[in-house]
C-alpha cells in the first residue's frame, strides 16, 4: 500500500510523502500541479477503518511486498534509493526551505534517511544542491494499472512533456495506463512507522488505541522486515508519534501518506506484472515515488 508510500526499493510508508501529494487536466495526461506536498490531495475525506486488524489483508499485503521488492544488486538499489531520498529533499527544500527546525517535512525526510543509512555528508549536500537547484514542476499522475490496481505517480522534473510522454509509453508498455479520479481512490493519513518486532497484534492495538490513532497495519520493508504503520489524523501526528515513543516503539520514519480506501486484490500473475511496472517506475529518474492499492488474493 503507499504508496506508495514508495518505489520497490523505497517502500516510504509514503506513499504514500512526501508529504504528499488537485488537480489539472488535460486531454493528454491526468495530474497534479505543483502544489505544497501537503496541500496535495487536500480536499479529500474517508472514514479510516476504526483499529481493526484483519489479517486477511495482511496476509495480502505482506505476499505483495514479497513480490514487489524485487532483489537486485544492493550497491545499485541503495543507490536509486538515494537517488530518490535527493529528490525528496529537493521538493521540500523548494517548499519550506533548507532548515528542518522550520521544515517539518524536511526534517522527516532526513529521520528517514538516517534510518537508511544515508552518509550524512549526502544528506547535507542535498540540501545545499537544492537550494542552487533550478526551478523544476512537481506533479502527480493518477494510474490504473494491472487487474484495475490504483497507482498515484509523484514526479519531478524540468520538462513536463518529455515526463508526460514518457510516463504513457512506460504505463503502456507495463499494462496500464493514465485514468482520471485515481484519486479519489485514496485519502492523505498521518502515518507513524515503527518496528514490529515480537510485538502482537493485540498489543498494537492496545497501543494504537492509547497512543490516539485511528488504525494499524502491518507492512515490511524492501528487507523484510516486520513494520507497523500506525493511521491518524494528520494533525494528530506529532501527538501519536510521542506516545509511540514514550511506550518504547522503536520509529522508523513518520510523515504524510496516500492510504488506499479498498485494496485492489491481484492474482499471482497480476502481482508479477504489477511488480513489473513498479520496477520501471522506479528506473524513471523523474519518478519520486508511488502509491498503490494493490494487496496478493487470498
Amino acid at each position: 500500500m503507499l504508496g506508495a508510500s514508495v518505489v520497490r526499493t523505497l517502500r516510504f510508508p509514503v506513499p504514500h510523502t512526501l508529504l504528499f501529494p488537485v488537480s489539472c487536466r488535460t486531454s493528454a495526461v491526468v495530474c497534479s500541479p505543483a502544489l505544497s506536498s501537503l496541500q496535495l490531495l487536500a480536499p479529500w475525506k474517508c472514514c479510516v477503518r476504526r483499529l481493526q486488524l484483519c489479517s486477511a489483508l495482511f496476509a495480502g499485503h505482506n505476499k505483495w511486498s514479497k513480490v514487489r521488492h524485487i532483489k537486485g544488486p544492493k550497491d545499485e538499489a541503495r543507490a536509486k534509493m538515494f537517488l530518490k531520498f535527493n529528490m525528496m529533499i529537493r521538493i521540500a527544500v523548494k517548499e519550506g526551505g533548507p532548515n528542518p527546525d522550520f521544515n517539518a517535512n524536511l526534517a522527516q525526510i532526513m529521520e528517514v534517511c538516517r534510518s537508511k543509512n544515508m552518509p550524512k555528508a549526502s544528506v547535507d549536500n542535498a540540501i545545499k544542491s537544492a537550494e542552487k537547484a533550478k526551478a523544476a514542476s512537481q506533479m502527480v499522475y493518477e494510474a490504473r494499472g494491472p487487474g484495475g490496481c490504483l497507482l498515484l505517480i509523484e514526479i519531478l522534473t524540468d520538462n513536463l512533456n518529455r515526463t508526460r510522454h514518457e510516463m504513457k509509453f512506460l504505463l503502456s508498455k507495463n499494462g496500464a495506463a493514465l485514468s482520471e479520479g485515481v484519486r479519489h481512490g485514496f485519502t492523505r493519513k498521518g502515518v507513524v512507522t515503527s518496528l514490529a518486532k515480537t510485538l502482537s497484534l493485540e498489543r498494537a492495538l492496545e497501543l494504537a488505541i492509547e497512543a490516539g490513532a485511528e488504525d494499524v497495519q502491518e507492512t515490511e520493508d524492501e528487507e523484510e522486515q516486520p513494520l507497523l504503520k500506525f493511521i491518524c489524523d494528520i494533525v494528530e501526528l506529532k501527538n501519536v508519534r510521542t506516545a509511540l515513543e514514550s511506550e518504547g516503539m522503536s520509529i522508523v520514519s513518520s510523515g504524510v501518506e496516500c492510504i488506499p480506501r479498498n485494496m485492489s486484490s491481484l492474482n499471482e500473475e497480476q502481482l508479477n506484472v504489477a511488480a513489473s511496472l513498479l520496477e520501471a517506475l522506479q528506473n524513471c529518474p523523474d519518478v519520486v515515488r508511488v502509491w498503490d492499492n494493490i494487496q496478493a488474493s487470498s
